[in-house]
């Protein structure tokens, strides 16, 4: 008889679904990249397919990284991509241990980072550097069991498989059918689907008489059949039945059953193997499925408190016996339903007391945040809700709840609402109030921090609540409310000087947020008079100060003001985020200076930092205001890339909005009709989550596109139901402006006139001059105001709205009889529209001035083809012709002096306008269109 293993690793059935598998390895290796789904229900095989693909990867000369996804770990994010990618605080490099020092809490990045947000950028950094050593191929198994972070993560590499040597693998059951799993199915085409199904009749008695020695007799193949094409049933049901002596091979080799009972499911079959391991070995592993389907030794050793000559003896026994197997340098139950029948046959109050021991365990030998967490939770969700929480816990959390919340906030709240409940713990109730905050449970927050207010004597757990309370009702529209308590706050007797200049900062970012800006500046001022040596408070104090001196129009005074901040939050972790935030504001405020060259470098420097920092709120700000700059100095190309870099859903919803409107208003005046209403329809949802607030792209496009409808009326309507505030919407005048006259609407253009008047008056700034000239130019129909509007303009750097300036003008000439004048401004009117792409311009130019009898200009150059080489833009050409060369990503991002993200986006547009599917498509590409031209 032949010694019984794991049939499924036998592939028995599987010629077809292997040899799929291993041409796509074959691909990745030559370069070509692919995301995959493989899915069949348990046991069927899929994982024993993938580990085989792994060899043949392994052969072709890959690199190999597998994780698999677990039950008990799912509330903690990213763990089978950690473990995939070998993430351990002694890895060899110093990206993989940069991230676990970050997960660990070891790096200081301020109060309320997303630590798996950062986690999750780096990871992504870390697999396009492992695919510049060479094709990579990427299994996350049991992906159903992942974290959402894990799922979002494997979505976006699925986006960028065609840019990389990568084989992106995932593995999942039908079930649970959870919506981020759908959006993977969307993602990944029919034909990158795997479907692993049941084995034929013919596979099943192969695989039987494999595992029997010999051809199954009538009753061991009616047997046999009950397991319908399961090679895992299949296995046990062999192996059990080898095990009781229930089976035999004649002489003919038929094997046959020779009496006894047989199993009548899985689970017993799983069951009867279980039965066979020695008691000693049973109790090994029951503490290794406290730790998941995989686990390392060393946490074993520490949980089950075995001398480690039983121990290795139990997990001997436990290979041979086919329970275990080796998994890189740990260890894996052969199947989670292995784990899953040791794990129950523990009753629910017997584990709770384990996984309590396990997690003190852990604990006490130093083990990572969420390797005790992952111990915990199932003693505060599944256990006698009257116990109290034991005292370690408490001083566990203490340590760890900042790591912890930045981590993973869900799992936080969890743990600390039972341990506040049992405990009396200011310091908890802070950190919980902050969790609750970081998960969206504002209403929740707010008690607690309220609470623990009303009893917290220690001056900066006082501060830290007030922040939470000041935030809480922030995010509900309830700001006002916060500043009698924090009124009251810092001028309580006895507090010390530091944290009055914090509590006074917090004071100044509410009034600012409610618009009172005279008294944001005062408040601003105290606090930064009495922050002293504090770098927190000195730095925030500054940052309100350079907010009043923006919303006042003060852009000069405000460049001195982020210098200073930008200097008192240099080399500060704790303020990483406020010196990104700052560089941004200085990015928009040189926009709004005009100096655009300055602006423009200041953006993509603080784009770099957030990208290196890992700080997805400020890259999406970084990313978007880069994306305003280029669309307002005329660079649309490299404007449509750069908001189109990052995904919505890392987005906050007005950044959405505003990167939207921005590529909507391009495609617009391009005459891309259809893809502009693409971006408005993406936008719609974003808009809907931030209210009345004013996106000032996102309100130009839609009245661009009302006005290409032939609904100029709508199209002013727009605008100036974007004109409600004083402060807001001064990018929306010109055109509003023009609508009303062009629409006859005298009240609301002289109501738009005394506006702009206001705004404009003294100003020093090129583009505010040539907004007044503008203005009036339109209202008095004087050609010659208009052309100097577009001087301005022109000195500015903005040639959108000079090209407006210029078409008003000739008209205002045509209509006046000056022909000469006219056609001189028509013709530079288009080729500024040329130069643009704006092809709709350009068109409804010709067709307006036909009317006067001005039909020809100078000629234009037409729009670029869509499709094919001579549809790439220069920045697409430059970068196509570096890919041909052999350079990844990040070697041309270095090149041309580009964010890795905005080549990526690139490439991206590359091969969807040559209809390629890899880098590889892009070299032939390049070498078919060199030997045509």
């Amino acid at each position: 008889m032949q010694p019984l293993t794991d049939g499924a690793d036998r592939l028995i059935g599987r010629d077809g679904e292997l040899s799929r598998l291993a041409g796509w390895v074959h691909e990745v290796a030559a370069g070509r990249g692919r995301a995959v789904l493989v899915d069949g229900e348990p046991g069927i095989g899929k994982t024993a397919l993938v580990r085989a693909a792994c060899a043949v990867a392994a052969r072709a000369g890959c690199q190999v990284f597998r994780g698999a996804g677990d039950e008990l770990g799912q509330a903690l994010p990213l763990l089978p991509l950690l473990d995939a990618l070998r993430i351990t605080g002694s890895a060899p490099d110093p990206r993989r241990e940069g991230i676990a020092a970050l997960l660990r809490g070891d790096t200081a990045r301020g109060t309320g980072t997303d630590l798996a947000a950062v986690a999750a950028e780096q990871l992504l950094t870390l697999v396009d550097e492992l695919c510049q050593a060479g094709p990579v191929l990427l299994v996350v198994d049991e992906l159903q069991w992942a974290d959402r972070a894990t799922v979002a993560v494997w979505g976006r590499l699925a986006r960028s498989v065609r840019q990389l040597p990568l084989l992106l693998v995932g593995v999942l059951r039908p079930v649970p059918r959870r919506d981020d799993l759908r959006a993977l199915r969307r993602i990944v085409g029919p034909a990158e689907r795997l479907r692993v199904g049941r084995l034929t009749g013919p596979a099943a008695l192969e695989l039987v008489a494999e595992l029997a020695g010999g051809k199954p007799g009538d009753r061991l193949e009616q047997l046999a059949d009950g397991a319908a094409g399961n090679p895992l049933y299949l296995t046990e049901l062999l192996g059990a039945l080898t095990r009781s002596a229930c089976l035999a091979v004649d002489e003919a080799g038929i094997a046959e059953l020779t009496g006894g009972p047989a199993p009548d499911s899985l689970p017993e079959a799983i069951a009867d193997r279980l039965g066979f391991l020695s008691e000693p070995t049973r109790a090994v592993l029951r503490a290794a499925a406290l730790l998941g389907v995989g686990f390392s030794v060393a946490d074993l050793t520490v949980v089950a408190e075995a001398e480690l000559a039983a121990l290795l003896a139990a997990l001997d026994e436990a290979r041979a016996a086919g329970v275990l197997v080796a998994s890189g340098d740990d260890l894996a139950f052969r199947h989670p339903l292995i784990r899953q029948a040791l794990y129950d046959e523990l009753p629910a109050g017997v584990r709770v007391v384990w996984h309590r021991a396990a997690a003190r365990a852990l604990a006490d030998a130093g083990a990572p945040v969420e390797r005790v967490a992952r111990q915990l939770l199932p003693t505060v969700s599944g256990g006698d809700a009257g116990e109290p929480v034991p005292g370690w816990v408490v001083g566990w959390l203490l340590g760890a709840a900042t790591a912890l919340i930045g981590q993973a906030p869900e799992v936080a709240v969890t743990l600390l609402r039972r341990a506040v409940r049992d405990s009396a713990s200011d310091a908890l109730s802070c950190r919980l109030a902050d969790a609750l905050y970081r998960v969206g449970d504002f209403a929740a927050a707010e008690r607690v921090a309220e609470r623990a207010l009303r009893r917290a004597d220690d001056p900066d757990l006082r501060v830290d609540l007030h922040t939470t309370v000041t935030q809480c009702r922030a995010m509900t529209g309830r700001s006002a409310e916060s500043l009698a308590a924090l009124s009251r706050a810092a001028a309580a007797p006895g507090l010390p000087a530091r944290h009055r200049a914090r509590l006074l900062v917090l004071t100044a970012r509410t009034h600012r947020d409610l618009g009172e800006v005279d008294t944001a500046a005062r408040v601003a001022a105290e606090a930064l008079a009495g922050a002293g040596e504090d770098h927190w408070a000195t730095g925030w104090a500054l940052h309100v100060l350079s907010l009043v001196a923006m919303m006042r129009g003060e852009w000069t005074e405000a460049l001195p003001l982020f210098e200073r901040a930008m200097a008192t939050a240099s080399g500060d972790p704790a303020l990483t985020d406020l010196g990104l935030l700052l560089r941004i504001n200085k990015a928009v405020t040189l926009g709004a200076l005009d100096r655009y060259p300055d602006a423009l470098a200041a953006a993509e420097r603080a784009r770099e930092l957030a990208d290196r920092a890992g700080s997805v709120v400020r890259l999406t700000q970084a990313q978007s205001a880069l994306g305003q700059l280029l669309l307002g100095s005329g660079r649309w190309d490299d404007a449509v890339a750069e908001v189109d870099v990052v995904p919505d859903d890392l987005k906050d919803p007005s950044v959405a909005c505003c990167d939207h409107g921005v590529a909507a208003i391009i495609h617009f005046h391009r005459g891309e009709t259809a893809e502009a209403h693409r971006h408005l329809d993406a936008a719609a949802p974003c808009a809907d989550r931030i209210g009345g607030r004013v996106v000032e792209s996102l309100a130009l496009a839609r009245s661009l596109a009302l006005e290409q409808a032939g609904e100029p009326e709508r199209a002013l309507a727009a605008l100036t139901a974007a004109l409600t505030g004083e402060d807001e919407g001064e990018g929306l005048l010109g055109d509003a402006v023009r609508l009303a006259v062009e629409t006859g609407d005298t009240a609301t253009a002289a109501a738009i006139g005394a506006r702009v008047r206001a705004i404009t008056a003294g100003a020093a700034v090129p583009h505010r001059q040539a907004l007044g000239r503008y203005c009036r130019g339109m209202t008095d129909r004087d050609p010659e105001t208009l052309l100097r509007a577009a001087d301005g303009y022109r000195d500015a750097g903005r040639p959108l709205p000079r090209a407006k300036a210029l078409e008003a003008a000739a008209i205002a000439f045509a209509e006046a009889g000056d022909r000469g004048s006219a056609r001189a401004a028509f013709t530079r009117t288009l080729d500024l529209c040329g130069e643009l792409g704006a092809q709709w311009d350009v068109a409804r130019l010709r067709a307006r001035f036909r009317e006067f009898g001005i039909r020809r200009g100078p000629t234009v150059k037409h729009r670029q083809a869509t499709h094919g080489w001579d549809s790439l833009t220069p920045t697409e050409t430059k970068i196509a012709g570096l890919v041909v060369a052999g350079l990844s990503n990040p070697q041309i991002a270095t090149r041309l002096f580009l964010s890795p993200r905005t080549v990526a986006t690139h490439v991206s547009h590359i091969l969807a306008k040559l209809g390629v599917h890899s880098r590889i498509d892009i070299a032939r590409e390049a070498t078919r269109h060199t030997a045509s031209g």
